[in-house]
């Protein structure tokens, strides 16, 4: 698992590499998807990046900028990389640098491992089943990997990272607040008085949470299983839950549908 982590670590370094080449560009070229959403530059280069480190380990990859496979190839995938090699395409676009690489492992429908970095941050969260879920600051995309996880795991802070003396904080989307979400914090409102809430783009709002910068994170708007599986398992292994907003229940992956429900991400019970 150590190891796998340490070659996600690498992938997701090597495509924020990609992406700061392009974000630093004076100007760069922004094409549409079938979906109409963005797609530039930075996301193929980053695809392609990441792929050169995760092939090696002989598990399939399921990527947002990969080929589209349909559920009779992956379906009895029991272990497969879910990966976002650039997620908040928005955010790039707009130059705010909320935006963030994703990796994740997932085995048998359940996020283990979870890679994301802030390239413009410097910001590297990382987490498998084992040995946890940790944050590290300043490590720009030639920082070198140590071989041993540990190591870089004493460089960082184990999560959640305790935030004494905030007001109960709500996370959001930048770009995607829904009238339900509205409605989810007047509840909440009325349960815990004042509350501070925040917009943040991309997986940084499950970061959120799990370093525990902010309390709970609704999404009652569209998200895809790579916008999610790595943060995931960062909060999971943080001591958080991801569940659908209807019945409680964690999310899966690698389900025939990519799309995700609605979800929550906030203490676990």
């Amino acid at each position: 698992m150590d190891s796998l982590t340490l070659t996600a670590i690498k992938a997701s370094l090597s495509g924020g590499k990609e992406i700061l080449e392009v974000y630093n560009q004076e100007d760069f070229e922004v094409q549409l998807k079938s979906d109409d959403s963005p797609l530039t530059k930075a996301d193929q280069l980053a695809h392609n990046a990441i792929m050169s480190f995760l092939e090696s380990t002989g598990i399939p990859v399921l990527s947002e900028e990969g080929r589209e496979m349909n559920f009779d190839e992956r379906k009895d995938w029991d272990k497969l990389w879910v990966v976002d090699p650039l997620d908040g395409t928005k955010e790039f676009i707009k130059r705010n640098g909320e935006f963030t690489v994703n990796v994740a492992l997932v085995e048998n429908g359940v996020p283990v491992l979870g890679v994301i970095y802030v390239p413009v941050k410097k910001e590297l969260y990382f987490s498998n089943t084992e040995i946890g879920s940790y944050k590290v600051e300043r490590v720009g995309s030639n920082t070198a990997v140590p071989e041993d996880i540990n190591v870089l795991a004493e460089a960082g802070e184990k999560l959640p990272i305790e935030d004494e003396g905030r007001s109960f904080t709500v996370v959001g989307s930048r770009s995607h607040m829904s009238v339900e979400t509205e409605e989810f914090v007047s509840e909440l409102k009325e349960e815990h008085g004042e509350l501070e809430v925040l917009s943040k783009g991309s997986s940084l709002k499950i970061c959120m949470v799990a370093e525990g910068s902010a309390d709970v994170y609704p999404r009652f708007a569209p998200t895809m299983e790579w916008d999610t599986a790595a943060g995931q398992a960062i909060a999971m292994n943080a001591g958080f839950e991801m569940v659908r907003s209807d019945d409680n229940s964690p999310l899966v992956y690698n389900k025939e549908d990519l799309l995700n429900p609605w979800f929550i991400v906030r203490k676990a019970n």
